[in-house]
C-alpha cells in the first residue's frame, strides 16, 4: 500500500486533500435524502472543521480532534432520530465515492474505509 513509511494522510496529500475531500463529502451527504434530515439543524462549517479533524485523526495525520467520542456525538441521533446500520451504510459509501473520485489509490480507500467501518458499533451505540 504506498509508502509503508507515510501515513495514509501524507499519501492522499495531507491538509489540502482533506479540504477537498470533506467539502465533496458532505455535498454528496445533504444531497442523499436518506441521511441528509440528522445534519437539518446541524452548523455545517462547524461540521465540516470537526470532520476534517476526524479524518485527518483517522487517517495517521495530526491527531487535533477534540470532540466527542463517536458514541456521545452520535447517542441522541440513535435514540431519537433511529440512526442505524443503513444510514452508516450510506455515511460509508459516499466517503468511499468521495475518495475514490478525488483519485485516492484503491488501497489508501479501503485503508481509510477499514477504520470507518471499525467506528460501526461506537457511533449506533452498541
Amino acid at each position: 500500500m504506498g509508502d509503508p513509511d507515510k501515513s495514509v494522510y501524507a499519501q492522499i496529500g495531507g491538509e489540502p486533500a482533506m479540504d477537498a475531500a470533506v467539502k465533496l463529502f458532505y455535498e454528496k451527504v445533504l444531497a442523499d435524502a436518506h441521511i441528509a434530515r440528522f445534519f437539518d439543524q446541524i452548523d455545517m462549517d462547524r461540521q465540516l472543521k470537526k470532520q476534517k479533524r476526524f479524518l485527518t485523526m483517522v487517517t495517521g495525520g495530526p491527531n487535533r480532534y477534540t470532540g466527542r467520542s463517536m458514541r456521545a456525538a452520535h447517542r441522541k441521533l440513535v435514540e431519537k432520530q433511529g440512526l442505524d446500520d443503513s444510514h452508516f451504510d450510506h455515511v460509508a459509501m459516499h466517503l468511499e465515492a468521495t475518495l475514490t473520485e478525488l483519485g485516492v489509490p484503491a488501497e489508501l480507500v479501503s485503508a481509510v474505509m477499514e477504520k470507518a467501518g471499525g467506528l460501526r458499533d461506537d457511533v449506533l451505540n452498541r
